[in-house]
């Protein structure tokens, strides 16, 4: 071959040498670009049905949603104008009927569930802690440098409470049977609703508190309402003792601010409530861990209901069962159930004595959906709870 051809031919194979990866590369790239925008293209595509399937489900379910709203309104009306109605007739005097009532139960939602969005993000729904004793102490301690005198023992707590509870007339069957519903018939004064058992991850559900469970409000409500009867009858104690008389005569004090505060707002559950979710309020609720003030609190609670239930005319002792009624539902409602007579319990349903939230709520009412299973669920459940231990040891008490 001629030399003039070898030289020119040489950078031509020499870049053709170096072009080659280049090329290659490029070749690479737009490969992998073009599969890349083929998955795209896919995605989207996957995303465009998923997105058309979850309105159509999400039409269906609303169109199911709203038509069960509206039965649902229709009925929790009824309820209400039902309660109106029997309240009236017995401010009156006269006999409720079992046309009183409405006599079917609740409609219970039976379409589809609501379609997650594929398109939303996945919000992190923060889950609401409820406050636990040791916040009610830390608040009673922050406002108003209060620390509950904490019995040594739990049969120390559980004597103080029986002997309370005995000289306010209710008796050994109603405490310990209650109790056993309440604090599961192992509960200590201590015991918060949701936390009765040591498991991991275990919540407090609500903020009921101690042996017959009361909550933030209740607490309030019953200083606001009975305070001045406590700081008596711990007044009168005081006048007994000897050394240990200045300790309880400050705890007098405390108290007494407590009630003044407990009365800063109307008296009404629902501003009682409000007051209750503040940080003083929540303070008020550490006197149930209180030796000397939690027994009364914790007593006042049923006996509430056993004189509301005089007030109104029932003489007859009421069943641990029907005392629970009244502390499950609220006096009105409760003492609405203590006073059916037996033929009519089996065919009314419990939801005439709730309001829709709390009953959604409560499964045990749910499940047991008459006055007549309702009573005898929880008679039965008194039944195998003061057998337990704790329940025995409160009888002892008495």
């Amino acid at each position: 071959m001629p030399v003039f051809a070898v030289r020119y031919l040489y950078p031509t194979v020499l870049a053709a040498c170096v072009l080659w990866p280049c090329a290659a590369a490029a070749w690479r790239v737009a490969s992998g670009q073009g599969a890349a925008n083929s998955q795209n293209v896919v995605a989207a595509a996957d995303l465009a049905q998923r997105a058309a399937e979850y309105r159509r489900k999400l039409k269906a379910y609303t169109i199911a949603r709203a038509a069960f709203e509206a039965k649902a309104a229709a009925y929790w009306e009824a309820i209400a104008e039902k309660r109106r109605g029997r309240f009236a007739k017995r401010r009156k005097g006269e006999a409720i009927v079992i046309a009183d009532y409405v006599l079917v139960q609740p409609p219970r939602y039976a379409g589809p569930s609501r379609p997650v969005d594929p398109a939303a993000p996945t919000p992190e729904i923060p889950r609401r802690q409820l406050p636990v004793a040791a916040d009610f102490l830390a608040a009673a301690m922050e406002h108003f440098a209060f620390v509950p005198q904490r019995a040594a023992r739990e049969i120390d707590f559980k004597r103080a409470y029986a002997r309370v509870a005995a000289e306010a007339g209710l008796t050994r069957t109603q405490a310990v049977r209650v109790y056993g519903f309440e604090a599961g018939g192992n509960g200590t004064h201590d015991v918060q609703a949701g936390l009765e058992h040591a498991r991991p991850g275990a919540r407090a559900i609500s903020t009921a508190l101690g042996y017959n469970q009361l909550l933030v409000a209740n607490s309030i409500d019953i200083l606001a309402d009975d305070g001045d009867a406590f700081v008596r009858k711990l007044t009168a104690r005081a006048a007994t003792l000897g050394d240990a008389r200045p300790a309880l005569e400050a705890k007098i004090a405390v108290l007494r601010r407590m009630i003044a505060f407990s009365r800063s707002v109307p008296y009404a559950w629902s501003a009682h409530v409000k007051l209750g979710e503040t940080p003083k309020g929540m303070a008020l609720h550490a006197l149930n861990l209180d030796i000397d003030i939690g027994p009364l609190l914790q007593t006042q609670k049923l006996l509430d209901s056993v004189v509301f239930a005089r007030r109104k005319g029932h003489a007859a002792p009421l069943s641990a069962a029907e005392l629970e009624m009244m502390n499950l539902t609220g006096d009105g409602n409760g003492f609405d159930m203590v006073t059916m007579p037996q033929a009519m319990r089996a065919a009314v349903p419990t939801a005439n004595f709730f309001q829709r939230g709390g009953y959604e709520r409560n499964p045990v009412a749910i499940k047991n959906n008459t006055v007549a299973t309702l009573i005898t669920a929880t008679d039965a459940r008194m039944d195998r709870e003061e057998r337990l231990p704790g329940a025995r040891e409160l009888a002892a008490g008495f």
